[in-house]
């Protein structure tokens, strides 16, 4: 995956807290922040449920593709 360079505007104690947690965990500051935000947004939650996935992909395209229907029209999806 791709990185990009930010700079963030933060609270100072926060940023003491970063760096606490880095030093003792062994890694950089930014690892720190981004694993604090994938967790916050639920990011790690729906990488964990994509390698649990045991769907066909044709079966999840069908799946998405009448839930995108359904949404656009209001028709209800078909029973499985």
């Amino acid at each position: 995956m791709a990185k990009v360079r930010t700079t963030l505007t933060i609270d100072d104690e926060v940023l003491r807290a970063v760096k606490h947690r880095a030093a003792r965990a062994g890694k950089r500051e930014s690892e720190v922040i981004e694993e604090a935000l994938r967790s916050e947004l639920g990011l790690d939650l729906v990488a964990e449920l994509w390698l649990r996935n045991t769907m066909p992909e044709d079966e999840a395209t069908e799946l998405a593709v009448d839930a995108q229907h359904e949404t656009r029209s209001g028709r209800k999806r078909r029973k499985r």
